[in-house]
């Protein structure tokens, strides 16, 4: 029995590293300025982690084959010192593991959350809830209206809370169901959920950060490929989370100028 399962745990380990190593499940191809440093570090974290893991199941079947009850009715060995030896080391190699992963990404991290984004970056304010996403731009005047959450109303459509009657910079503000963004320049969102804990996630963009309840999350991203990507929520937020999706569209600067101006007319 002990044979057995040695052998089965040795088949599974290979089978599974197989799939990983020959990327049958694999993220697509990056669509932003800082995707390629981030598969990098995805891929020096994923081979770091898979061979240890590949490492320490082949030694859990050697050491079940070894050490398994041969009916002899011999007596189990005792590791010598017992096992706080084992304990301790397997302690300090994942303590160094995590430190040297740490160390390793925080130079990408540092891009994405410390870096601030450059002024010139077109900047849209993101609206989550049970179960839609919304954004707004400024409107020509370039400047985006006040929120007021007292005057959220779904019913009207007033999805940010806007005060279009005593508020001026509020209304020519763009609120649209559709995320679209400039290729080649810089993009700073600014999210808020309006009810319960949400994500925003584009596999493309190399972009999650989930959304908290009372507090306004900036990130930023440059897309550098234009295309159709799609926004997907991925924290549990009800029964709806299945279908929390919302349409991402990077433009040229012409058409994404364009696409703004037959926004405006549609408010």
């Amino acid at each position: 029995m002990g044979r057995a399962f040695a052998v089965v745990v040795i088949l599974i380990t290979l089978v599974s590293a197989y799939f990983f190593a020959a990327h049958t499940w694999w993220l697509p191809d990056g669509a932003s300025s800082h995707a390629p440093a981030l598969d990098e570090q995805f891929k020096s974290t994923f081979l770091e982690a898979g061979l240890a893991f590949v490492l320490s199941q082949i030694l859990l079947g050697i050491f079940v084959w070894k050490y398994r009850d041969k009916g002899d009715g011999a007596k189990p060995k005792l590791f010598p010192g017992g096992a706080k030896g084992p304990v301790l080391t397997a302690f300090i190699l994942v303590g160094v593991e995590l430190v040297g992963l740490e160390l390793m990404g925080s130079k990408v991290w540092a891009q994405l959350y410390y870096q601030q984004p450059p002024a010139d970056a077109v900047k849209v304010y993101v609206s989550a809830e049970q179960f839609a996403y919304y954004f707004r731009y400024p409107g020509p005047d370039g400047k985006f209206g006040g929120m007021h959450p007292d005057k959220i109303d779904v019913s009207t459509e007033n999805f940010f809370g806007l005060d279009k009657e005593n508020d001026v910079d509020a209304r020519d503000d763009i609120v649209t169901g559709t995320l679209a963004i400039p290729v080649n320049r810089p993009v700073e969102l600014i999210l808020h959920a309006k009810d319960v804990n949400h994500s925003f996630y584009v596999p493309e963009m190399r972009i999650q950060q989930d959304f908290v309840p009372g507090i306004e999350i900036p990130i930023h991203f440059t897309p550098t490929k234009i295309g159709d990507y799609q926004i997907v929520c991925t924290q549990l937020c009800g029964l709806g989370h299945y279908s929390m999706k919302a349409p991402l569209k990077v433009l040229s600067q012409p058409d994404y100028d364009k696409w703004l101006l037959e926004q405006a007319a549609n408010q």
